[in-house]
């Protein structure tokens, strides 16, 4: 064989060799997939946190003690701190409620956000009833529905006693509807 021969079967036999840029941009895809990966678990895990996280149970607020409570003249506008916690956020805000007496004597607890369109209602001592300013509902001193646009009266609160102060366990209800629904 001379070698002009050889040489032709030597290139026959060898498999070309890739270049150097398809290793390195072979390397590149390789490690940005790794680095894209890494930097895709912890955001999946922040964007899924408020689904799989429990929500806090809703605290009781004390209102006071039954012996400054008193409302035989009428019902007693008390503001509570309501702690709650929405998605990463926990806050705590202030809302007022009415300590009353139902037509059977008991203490109740009304909220005083009106469950028309949520505003809040105040005691008109002068007429002896709740009247909301925004589309006017009217309620009695226990909150019991008495005229106006509202679906229902206004809404009572858990309460329980315990040594000798009375607690509160405030909670946010489904306005426009004619039952009682908590929201949360």
């Amino acid at each position: 064989m001379n070698t002009n021969q050889n040489e032709g079967l030597l290139t026959q036999l060898t498999l070309p060799s890739p270049p150097r840029r398809s290793f390195l941009g072979a390397l590149l895809v390789v490690g940005g997939g790794a680095v894209s990966a890494l930097l895709t678990v912890p955001l999946v895990r922040f964007a899924l946190h408020p689904i799989f996280v429990k929500t806090t149970e809703t605290s009781w607020s004390d209102i006071g003690a039954l012996s400054d409570l008193d409302p035989s003249a009428g019902p007693v506008r008390k503001a509570i701190q309501v702690e709650q916690r929405d998605g990463w956020r926990k806050t705590t805000s202030e809302q007022s409620v009415y300590v009353t007496r139902d037509a059977s004597g008991q203490l109740r607890v009304l909220s005083s956000v009106c469950p028309h369109l949520g505003c809040t209602v105040p005691w008109l001592e002068e007429k002896k009833e709740f009247i909301c300013p925004c589309h006017g509902g009217i309620f009695s001193s226990d909150g019991t529905y008495r005229g106006g646009p509202a679906p229902r009266g206004m809404d009572w609160l858990e309460t329980k006693v315990d040594a000798g102060h009375l607690y509160v366990r405030y909670q946010y209800f489904r306005q426009l509807v004619p039952t009682r629904e908590v929201m949360g």
